[in-house]
């Protein structure tokens, strides 16, 4: 009796912003690597997330949110997203099964247009839904595009995600092993720490902060007897006003921001963690080539 062949690819995750793509992935890998948020917006960089099984190790793209792009970053991030399209062995289109409407979707349906991988189309939060509803979506969806297969999830609690990677390992062509088994990312600690820290950024202060602030680690020191690891990061941001929500009165947002990170990194290291936080202003820095690329935007 002949084993089955190993299979291994890139798998695109695409969609708009706020979809749930991030937490797809972290769903998939059974920890987290990217970033959430409520906020739509909220990834800014190609992440990627590897997947291993007996016979088979996909790496999943997640990728920013595709939009009507005007800043020199949402351009950055439209051009991240696009960019994953191409040269990849399957694409997963994600939508919301509870608020959408194949109108909603043109931008990326109108990317997929000249894609050359299969594409499957995933609704998620199917929690929220009743089934007619979901039935009616499948209806209009279906005649936009010829999708390799579609697929109803729930990112949040689970529900279809193994039958999701299933398909999709069984899409890919025979191949190699890319990467170790024993990772779940190739992208360095240093940025994982970052997002992170923007991450509490997102989720602790009020609306027009997030998307002004870019968080740089200034030192990672590990203790020579593995006992602590020694983070310095900073979190700069547009104008002193929005230095000021960030610190908060007396520091207390800071120290906030700064509790809830160390938590998420010490399980992240698995390590004790020292983490100190500082907050500077960098002038409009969403709008300079410069400063985007000196903040890992290029």
């Amino acid at each position: 009796m002949s084993e089955k062949p190993f299979r291994s690819g890139f798998v695109s995750i695409i969609g708009r912003p706020n979809v749930g793509k991030s937490t797809l992935l972290n769903r998939i890998l059974g920890d987290k690597i990217a970033i959430t948020s409520d906020k739509p917006q909220t990834t800014r960089n190609r992440i990627q997330g590897i997947r291993n099984m007996p016979d088979a190790q996909i790496i999943f793209i997640d990728t920013p949110g595709i939009h009507h792009a005007k800043s020199s970053l949402n351009k950055y991030m439209v051009e991240t997203a696009l960019a994953s399209l191409k040269g990849v062995d399957a694409i997963l289109f994600l939508v919301e099964a509870d608020s959408t409407s194949a109108g909603r979707e043109e931008p990326v349906l109108e990317a997929l247009k000249d894609a050359e991988a299969p594409v499957f189309l995933v609704f998620n939060k199917i929690d929220l839904v009743k089934k007619e509803v979901l039935l009616e979506l499948t209806g209009s969806f279906a005649r936009l595009h010829d999708f390799r297969e579609i697929v109803p999830v729930s990112a949040l609690t689970g529900d279809g995600v193994e039958r999701l990677v299933e398909l999709v390992g069984m899409s890919l062509p025979e191949g190699p092993c890319y990467f170790p088994d024993d990772i779940l990312t190739d992208l360095p600690e240093r940025f994982i720490v970052a997002e992170i820290i923007r991450e509490k950024v997102f989720r602790m202060t009020r609306d027009e902060i997030p998307y002004s602030v870019a968080v740089t680690v200034d030192s990672f020191k590990e203790r020579r007897d593995g006992g602590l690891i020694s983070i310095s990061a900073t979190i700069n941001v547009e104008r002193d006003s929005q230095k000021g929500i960030i610190i908060g009165k007396k520091g207390d947002m800071l120290k906030k921001i700064g509790i809830q990170a160390r938590k998420d990194i010490e399980v992240l290291l698995d390590s004790k963690v020292f983490l100190e936080l500082f907050v500077r202003v960098s002038r409009d820095w969403s709008g300079s080539k410069k400063m985007l690329k000196e903040f890992g935007y290029e």
